[in-house]
């Protein structure tokens, strides 16, 4: 048995560990409260999505973040009034720092940099950093950014259930939520019923229309377990597995699989239906219409306390709606019942957390609705592209071939991140808040939970909140960091042409744990 100073030192060791990665996670990102947005709505929905950001790690054993190196850096931040005085990062110092660092051969022969004071947007430096680039999953910071300025962080995304004015015909209307769970669209079907039953029928056709999306459905990279067809009714992201994030086998026609789920719930909930579910020929001006009017009737309540009621909670509040019969002249969409997904700030956090594809691609769509464009692939880059404009953002080559950033032919520059980054973290832009909370922290949560593990990059442990790009040759990493004496810095390092992603993410690591030490 381990003698008593040993048991000591364990205990203390560990206390201090803890306590270092409270201060550096609080110091590292806005906060709501004394509690993260998403913490509050655990992610929106079960945990879904993502690129696949790395092969498997090498048959090496773990190593996890050592605290105590880095609580020289994190400690002072504590103390303003005793480092307020001190100098800001100088140019000349971070370039001595990043230079050698940039050399490393594992970031293949192309890379950029970006490097931003927040509260100043003076930038300390760069390398190439107004040159594009493939910017891999990196560009979920735009897809995000676009989204929450567009729509505002209350916006939710409507699943809505119509009937015909004869009332003979129902119709599940898909508003574009990847995030629809099988409890959710359990509750929408009981809904329904009750609404039919309340108009006095019991036996009714079902159709399901998806046409609130237009173009093809298909990703340029075709059929591929990091992204389901991108369409506007699904549920789990159209996963064939019990996964809830990350690659998984998906259904070829996730619409129509979840309307067998419903038919099957209604007819659960004792409503008869006449055949199988047909697909609707349905028309994006009446989608559009449908989802206006979920829109207007949206809850405003926060999000649910718990990551199994999250994406639940909204379906609770699911707004059922019976028409009188005799009432007036019957719409040509009568709403019997609608569920909608948590508040766009939980689905913008974790977007980012988990690199979640689906939901990347849904938000663009979402974005392109509220600039009245196709939600399409192409639709969909050009609303992003008009909304960060209105930003005044550096959009020069800039390219949004998806919101994804599965397609190679994407193009943004260390520059633009930087300062899409930059914004977030200005008091006057609150909207755009959610795109720094939602950062992965490094060597804790998200697609950043197993880096930073080793020295000397261990050092931006729980200091650097990043998001992670990963292709076949393209590494990238863009995000914040704070420094020793509190500064907030934005940072972008995109590389091209890499060799191995074993060599690239801990170059890039090194060079984000580097900023941590500068001060």
């Amino acid at each position: 048995m381990p003698e008593p100073r040993l048991w000591q030192l364990t205990a203390g060791s560990a206390a201090l560990g803890l306590a270092l990665a409270a201060v550096a996670v609080t110091a590292a990102g806005p906060w709501d409260s004394g509690q993260r947005t998403a913490e509050r709505a655990r992610a929106a929905a079960p945990v879904a999505g993502g690129a696949h950001h790395a092969p498997p790690p090498p048959p090496i054993a773990p190593h996890r973040p050592a605290p105590a190196p880095s609580a020289a850096g994190v400690l002072p931040a504590l103390h303003a009034p005793a480092v307020a005085g001190r100098p800001a990062t100088r140019p000349a110092d971070l370039a001595a720092t990043l230079v050698p660092l940039l050399a490393d051969p594992g970031l293949g022969p192309l890379r950029t940099a970006s490097v931003v004071d927040t509260a100043t947007g003076t930038q300390l430096y760069g390398e190439g950093a107004g040159t594009p680039m493939t910017p891999a999953s990196t560009v979920k910071i735009a897809t995000v950014a676009a989204a929450l300025s567009a729509l505002g962080p209350d916006h939710r995304i409507p699943t809505t259930v119509t009937a015909t004015p004869d009332g003979r015909t129902v119709t599940l209307t898909g508003g574009g939520d990847p995030t629809l769970d099988p409890a959710r669209l359990e509750r929408l079907a009981a809904d329904t019923a009750r609404a039919l039953r309340t108009r006095g029928l019991t036996s009714v056709r079902l159709t399901y229309d998806t046409s609130l999306y237009e173009g093809p459905e298909l990703h340029p990279i075709g059929p591929n377990e990091n992204l389901a067809p991108v369409t506007a009714l699904m549920t789990r992201e159209g996963r064939l597995d019990e996964s809830g994030s990350g690659p998984a086998p998906r259904t070829a026609d996730p619409a129509a699989d979840t309307a067998t789920a419903f038919a099957a719930l209604l007819t659960d909930a004792g409503v008869k239906l006449t055949g199988a579910p047909t697909e609707a020929t349905g028309h994006p001006a009446r989608a559009k219409a449908v989802a206006k009017a979920a829109a207007a009737t949206a809850p405003t309540e926060p999000a649910a306390t718990s990551a199994a009621t999250a994406s639940a909670a909204p379906a609770a509040k699911a707004t059922t709606k019976a028409t009188t019969p005799g009432a007036g002249p019957a719409p040509e969409a009568d709403p019997l019942a609608r569920t909608y997904s948590a508040p766009l700030t939980d689905l913008a956090e974790r977007t980012l957390t988990l690199s979640d594809n689906d939901l990347a691609e849904a938000l663009a769509r979402q974005t392109a609705l509220a600039h009245d464009l196709p939600a399409s692939f192409e639709g969909a880059g050009k609303a992003v592209r008009a909304e960060l404009a209105e930003l005044d953002l550096p959009l020069a080559g800039a390219r949004f071939a998806d919101g994804s950033g599965l397609d190679r032919r994407g193009r943004v520059s260390a520059a633009l991140l930087t300062t899409l980054l930059t914004r977030a973290a200005d008091p006057a832009h609150p909207t755009l808040r959610p795109v720094l909370t939602g950062l992965p922290v490094g060597g804790f949560t998200g697609t950043l939970s197993g880096r930073f593990d080793t020295a000397p990059a261990t050092a931006g442990a729980g200091l650097v909140r990043a998001k992670t790009g990963t292709l076949t040759g393209v590494n990238t990493l863009a995000g914040t960091v704070v420094t020793p004496d509190g500064r907030l810095l934005a940072f972008a390092f995109l590389a091209g042409r890499t060799l191995s992603p074993y060599e690239a993410q801990p170059a890039l690591d090194r060079l984000s744990a580097a900023l941590a030490d500068q001060g």
